[in-house]
């Protein structure tokens, strides 16, 4: 059963530098991620922040349509709606929509704050996953 973990950030907190965070944590960890943007211009955005989210953060990463790493390391790949897919150990969603094959990850991490479109997208990701039976979890940043 996919766990499905929603981040309830305070006020109108960056969803895109708690998903760094995330995707920073799980290359420690030797995680494999994907990090579903909104789109093209969201995953570019995304690719330049993961460089310089911390002064200090190393985050290797690629867009999904470059190569797969050479050497057998956890990879972060970012990816968006109509771009390609691969098998992760953790799927961090900052898209609005539940991915269709949200099964396939064994955990997924929803960021939500409180700006008024951004708590109703997640109501309605949280509502859908509760119908389809997803281990869910919130915690509240």
């Amino acid at each position: 059963m996919t766990r499905v973990d929603f981040y309830i950030l305070q006020g109108e907190a960056n969803r895109d530098l708690m998903a760094c965070r995330l995707c920073e944590k799980a290359w420690q960890r030797r995680l494999g991620v994907v990090l579903a943007a909104a789109d093209a211009a969201h995953a570019q955005r995304l690719d330049e922040l993961l460089w310089t989210f911390r002064d200090r953060a190393f985050v290797p990463h690629r867009l999904i349509d470059g190569p797969p790493p050479e050497a057998p390391v956890p990879d972060i790949a970012i990816t968006w709606p109509g771009a390609g897919r691969q098998p992760a150990e953790l799927f961090i969603n900052l898209d609005d929509a539940v991915p269709e094959d949200w099964t396939a990850w064994p955990r997924i991490a929803e960021i939500v704050n409180e700006t008024p479109a951004v708590r109703e997208a997640g109501r309605r990701r949280f509502a859908a996953y509760r119908a389809q039976g997803a281990d869910l979890h919130h915690h509240k940043l």
